[in-house]
Formats: structure tokens, C-alpha cells, sequence
């Protein structure tokens, strides 16, 4: 770990009260609640019993919870118990909050060292997903926000993973995706994209020159799990008068350290995969 990253705990937001609830979600989740306090499943009699729904209603949510994965019927017994989705949303949202809890304290780094707005983005569904984020004091503010989605191909922390695909995901990507054009900058041809991703694994980090939104720039750099795998991406971000092309060369040291030292606590030694 390099000097100046200390561990730290993630903080995080009570939920707003003032939006009101929806009815059918509420007793979806009531009746997940309902099952993981059963020891041995339930029948439909009895959650509808428990949930003081009618049949039809308890049986039309149970059949939806069971073709989505998230419950299973045993056909002997007609109880209904936790399907693999569950598990699978439970690993990934445990490994969310312990790569956010290991990176916050390295993030609130980057930020003060570089005097701009720092974020940590994952990869879901082709997308960079923002997990967190620290911003330096004052009144400018980015217009970023925990679990905004953005494109892969035209966003520092974007390329900063995109780098890392095979060359099935990329076409995969691609072909699912396309290259969606936001302004002129945008790289918008595969062969452009491919020529960028070669030269981020290059020289280790990425930039988002004025491609994803005029007037700012970004670069990001990824983090790798222990197997060599990108696991995430850190990138800070500013307007054009702050991140100067002369500036470049130093936001992108700082912005690689911050993902080298993120990268060697998780286990990573530097074969990337």
C-alpha cells in the first residue's frame, strides 16, 4: 500500500420518508421477509394466510418471485424457499459495500490531492454503475450522484474498465450498445475505441477529453482484484480551467496511485488478466 491511503468506514444516507410506497413491492418484500423467517418454507395457504392476501393474489406473487429466480418450489412438499438469485444479490451487494468501505478512505486521498471530485464506479450490465464519491469543498459541485449509470466508451472510469474486456465482450458490447455519440469527441467507430483501449493499458489510465460532455475532463484508472480481473475503476473529474492539458500528466499519477493502492490491498501483484 502506498503512503497516505489510510482505512476508513463507508458512510451512508437514511432513506427519504416522504415518497410513498408501492403497494405490490411491499408485499413482495413482505413475503421474502415472511420466508426467510421460516425454517422449512411455506405453502401458498400459508403465506396468503400470512400476508392476509387472497389466493390468487399470494399465488400470481410467488409465481413471479419463483420465475425471476428468487424463490424455489419443492414439488414434493409445494413449500416455497429462497432461490439462487437471492444468494447471488446478497454476494454482490456484500462485495459492494466492503469495495466501497476499503476504497473511501483512498477516494477522500485522491480528492484532496488533486482538488477535484473523485469517483469509484463497478461494472453492471455494461455500464459503469458510481458507488461513491468525495468532493472537495466549495460551492462548484459535478452533477454526478450515487448510481448514476454511464456509458463505458466515453467516460474516464468507463475506459478505465472497458480496457480490460476480451475482445468477445468488447464486440459484445458493441453490438448490444453501439457507441452512442454525445457531442464530436465522442469515439463513435471501433476501430478508434479499439486504438484508445490499447493505449490506456499502455499507460495505465484513461481520459475522458471533453467525450462525454463538453467543457469537462476526466480520467480514470482501474482497480484489480487479487486475481488480476477489473473489479471497479476511480477517476477524478473537473471542468476544462482546472484540468488543463498540461495538468494531465499529474491528475494521471494521482489518479493511478489512488488505483494501484486500492488494487494491493485487495490482493492484486500486477499481472492484470
Amino acid at each position: 500500500m502506498r503512503a497516505g491511503y489510510p482505512n476508513s468506514r463507508m458512510e451512508t444516507a437514511a432513506p427519504s420518508l416522504k415518497t410513498r410506497s408501492v403497494p405490490a413491492l411491499d408485499r413482495a418484500l413482505n413475503a421474502l421477509e415472511l420466508l426467510a423467517s421460516s425454517k422449512h418454507g411455506l405453502t401458498l395457504p400459508e403465506v396468503s394466510a400470512a400476508l392476509k392476501v387472497p389466493k390468487s393474489s399470494a399465488h400470481s406473487l410467488l409465481l413471479t418471485l419463483e420465475r425471476r429466480g428468487y424463490l424455489h418450489r419443492n414439488l414434493k412438499t409445494n413449500r416455497y424457499l429462497f432461490g439462487l438469485q437471492l444468494f447471488s444479490l446478497a454476494n454482490m451487494a456484500l462485495a459492494g459495500i466492503e469495495l466501497r468501505e476499503k476504497t473511501a478512505p483512498f477516494l477522500r486521498v485522491l480528492m484532496s490531492r488533486s482538488r477535484l471530485t473523485a469517483h469509484l464506479a463497478i461494472l453492471e450490465h455494461n455500464e459503469a454503475v458510481l458507488i461513491d464519491k468525495a468532493e472537495p469543498p466549495g460551492v462548484y459541485k459535478l452533477a454526478t450522484w450515487l448510481g448514476k449509470r454511464m456509458e463505458l466508451h466515453c467516460t474516464g472510469v468507463g475506459k478505465a474498465m472497458l480496457a480490460y474486456f476480451d475482445d468477445a465482450e468488447l464486440d459484445n458490447l458493441i453490438r448490444l450498445r453501439g457507441l452512442p455519440r454525445h457531442n464530436d469527441n465522442t469515439i463513435s467507430t471501433p476501430k478508434r475505441l479499439r486504438d484508445e483501449l490499447a493505449k490506456i493499458r499502455r499507460i495505465g489510465h484513461s481520459i475522458d477529453d471533453e467525450e462525454d460532455e463538453i467543457g469537462y475532463r476526466c480520467l480514470g484508472a482501474p482497480i484489480f482484484d487479487r486475481n488480476g480481473k477489473v473489479l471497479a475503476g476511480v477517476s477524478i473529474s473537473g471542468d476544462v480551467e482546472h484540468v488543463t492539458s498540461e495538468r494531465v500528466p499529474v491528475f494521471a499519477d494521482h489518479v493511478k496511485q489512488c488505483a494501484a493502492s486500492v488494487s494491493a490491498l485487495l490482493g492484486f501483484e500486477g499481472t492484470a488478466v
